[in-house]
C-alpha cells in the first residue's frame, strides 16, 4: 500500500488509516466502470481476437520476471481462455492441484483471482459426470471460458450444465435464490460437504441435458454471447463413445436462455444435429447488417449459419424457434449421410468449424476444414457476405484461403490484415479485403485458439509453450519469442494495461 499512500494521496499515515473505508468503496466502483476489462472471450459480439489496449509488453521473460507481474498456479490441464472484469480475472482449469482439500477429486473449476496480485477467491468446482469417460474426459477440467456481465459470471461447466455465479462467491454468504450448493457440488460418491468461503455462489444452474437432450462429447466447450435479456450458447452436443452415431440428433446446437433465470427461451430449428461430425463446439458471434441483427455461428457440420436475434421475451412457459436468415456451406462436395462415419478419412472426410465466426463491418470470417482429431486435413479460412438471405453457398463467398492444416482458431483482425494461426505450426498475415496472403511466420507447435491483435503487436501461443510477439503489420517483423512452462490452449487476453496468458498449469499477468 505504501505506493498508493504517498506519492498519490499524499496523505499521512493516520488520515490515510481514517480513509480506508472510503477508498476501498471508491476502488470497488472504479474497478466495475473500467473500459478496459476483457469481460467475454472476443471483442465484444463481433469476436474479433482485438483489442484497444495500449502499453503492453513487447518481450516477456518468466525466468528473470521481465514484465512479470505476477504468475498464478492453476491445475494440471488448463485448456480455457481467461476474461478479465470488475477487478477479478476468471479462468477455467481441472483439479489437479485442489484449492479446496473438501473437494480432492478430478473435477472441472473454474478459478477467480484478484486481477490486482492474483490472489485466490473462490472456485466453482463441479464433478465429473462418471460412467462413460468421452461425456466429460478425464482431467480435462473447465474448458469454456466465462462471460461477465452486470455483476453476474455465467459460464458452462464440465457437465453441460450453464451457470450463473455471483462474483463476491461464497465469502460474503450465500445470497441465492439458488440454496443447494452443497448437493451441486458433491464429489463422485455423493458424500456432502457444506459450501465455504472458497465455492463459488451459484444462482441458477441450467442443465442441458435435462432441459434439452444433448449427449455431450469430451469436453464441453461454449462462450455465452450475451445480448440484452438474452444468453446466446452452442450446446456441445456431439457423437458418442463409437464417434459413429449422434445420439441425440434432434436436440438443437444453438439455445436461448434468459439470463436473469435461467429459463429457456428460443432454440434453433435448423436440424444440424443428425450431420454433425463430431460436435457442436462453435460459439456464436453477433452483429448487425443491412438493418438485421444476427447471431451467427459455425456449425459442427461445417455450416454458417446465421439467426435472426430475438428482439422480445417470449410468453412464460414458451420456447420459441429462432429464425434461419441464411446458410453457407463451406465444403458443399464433402459428405452429408452420416458424416461422423468418415471421420477416419483423411482426404474426402467432411468439414468442421471449431472456431468462432467474426462478425465485422457487415462479413462473416470463419475458418475450417477437416476435423482435427477425425477429418481431412484440408483446412481454410473464408470471407463471407453477411447480407444474403437463404441459403448463400453459390452467392456469399468473398473469398477463401488455404491454410497448412487443421484450424481452430478464431481470427483477429487488425487495420486490414487478418491473423490467423492453424495446427500446421504458422500463422498467416492476409489482406482482409482480398484473402491475400502478405506473410507466415512458422511457429514452434500447433495453436488451437489463435492469436491477438493489439497495440500494433501480434500476440500467439502454441502448444510447444512458446509466446511469440510479431509485428501487426503487413510486412513481417519478429519481436520476441519466449518459452513458457507448459503447453499454451488458450486465446492471449489484454486487460487494463496487462497481457493474461494461460499454460496449462499456470496463469501469467505480463506488463511493463
Amino acid at each position: 500500500m505504501e505506493p498508493i499512500v504517498t506519492p498519490l494521496l499524499a496523505l499521512s499515515v493516520r488520515a490515510w488509516v481514517a480513509s480506508v473505508g472510503r477508498l476501498a468503496l471508491a476502488a470497488t466502483l472504479v474497478a466495475a466502470l473500467r473500459a478496459g476489462d476483457q469481460a467475454q472471450w472476443g471483442d465484444r459480439g463481433t469476436r474479433n481476437q482485438t483489442s484497444s489496449e495500449t502499453d503492453l509488453p513487447e518481450s516477456v521473460d518468466p525466468a528473470t520476471g521481465l514484465n512479470v507481474r505476477w504468475r498464478v498456479d492453476l491445475g494440471t490441464d488448463s485448456y480455457a481462455t481467461p476474461v478479465v472484469a470488475a477487478g477479478r480475472v476468471y479462468i477455467g482449469t481441472n483439479n489437479g492441484r485442489p484449492r479446496n482439500p473438501a473437494r480432492p477429486d478430478d473435477r472441472g473449476v473454474l478459478m477467480c483471482f484478484s486481477e490486482r496480485n492474483g490472489e485466490f477467491l473462490w472456485q466453482l468446482a463441479t464433478p465429473k459426470l462418471g460412467g462413460d469417460i468421452y461425456l466429460d474426459w478425464p482431467n480435462s477440467g473447465m474448458s469454456s471460458p466465462a462471460t461477465v456481465e452486470d455483476g453476474r459470471v455465467y459460464v458452462v461447466s464440465n457437465r453441460g450444465q450453464v451457470l450463473c455465479v455471483d462474483p463476491d462467491g461464497m465469502a460474503d454468504g450465500n445470497d441465492g435464490p439458488y440454496r443447494d450448493e452443497a448437493a451441486l457440488f458433491a464429489g463422485p460418491d455423493g458424500a456432502v460437504t457444506a459450501a465455504g468461503p472458497l465455492d463459488a455462489d451459484v444462482l441458477w444452474v441450467t442443465d442441458l441435458r435435462e432441459a434439452i437432450g444433448i449427449w455431450p462429447h469430451d469436453a464441453a466447450h461454449s462462450s455465452i454471447l450475451v445480448d440484452g435479456p438474452f444468453l446466446y450458447l452452442n450446446t456441445g452436443n456431439g457423437v458418442d463413445n463409437t464417434h459413429r452415431l449422434v445420439r441425440r440428433p434432434d436436440a438443437p446446437s444453438l439455445v436461448v436462455l434468459n439470463k436473469e433465470s435461467g429459463a429457456l427461451v428460443a432454440q434453433d430449428g435448423a436440424k444440424i444435429g443428425p450431420r454433425l461430425v463430431h460436435c457442436q463446439w462453435s460459439s456464436p458471434a453477433l452483429g448487425e447488417v443491412g438493418g438485421r441483427r444476427l447471431v451467427v455461428m459455425g456449425g459442427g457440420d461445417g455450416v454458417v449459419y446465421a439467426f435472426e436475434a430475438l428482439r422480445d421475451l417470449p410468453a412464460a412457459g414458451t420456447v420459441a424457434v429462432l429464425k434461419t436468415a441464411w446458410w453457407f456451406d463451406c465444403d458443399p462436395a464433402a459428405p452429408r449421410e452420416n458424416p461422423c462415419t468418415w471421420n477416419g478419412n483423411r482426404k474426402e472426410g467432411p468439414s468442421n468449424i471449431l472456431s468462432m465466426p467474426v462478425f465485422l463491418d457487415g462479413r462473416v470470417y470463419v475458418t475450417g476444414g477437416g476435423d482435427t482429431w477425425w477429418g481431412k486435413s484440408e483446412a481454410w479460412v473464408k470471407c463471407l457476405d453477411a447480407g444474403g438471405a437463404g441459403e448463400v453457398t453459390a452467392t456469399a463467398l468473398r473469398w477463401s484461403a488455404p491454410l497448412l492444416k487443421h484450424c481452430m482458431a478464431t481470427v483477429a483482425i487488425r487495420d486490414g490484415v487478418l491473423f490467423v494461426a492453424d495446427l500446421g505450426h504458422a500463422l498467416h498475415a492476409l489482406d482482409a479485403k482480398t484473402g491475400q496472403e502478405l506473410w507466415s511466420q512458422e511457429l514452434p507447435g500447433e495453436v488451437w485458439n489463435g492469436a491477438l491483435a493489439a497495440d500494433g503487436r501480434v500476440y500467439v501461443g502454441d502448444r510447444k509453450g512458446t509466446l511469440t510477439v510479431l509485428a501487426a503489420a503487413q510486412e513481417k517483423r519478429l519481436l520476441s519469442q519466449v518459452q513458457l512452462d507448459g503447453p499454451i490452449s488458450a486465446a492471449p487476453v489484454a486487460a487494463n494495461g496487462t497481457l493474461f496468458i494461460a499454460t496449462s498449469t499456470s496463469l501469467y499477468a505480463f506488463g511493463k
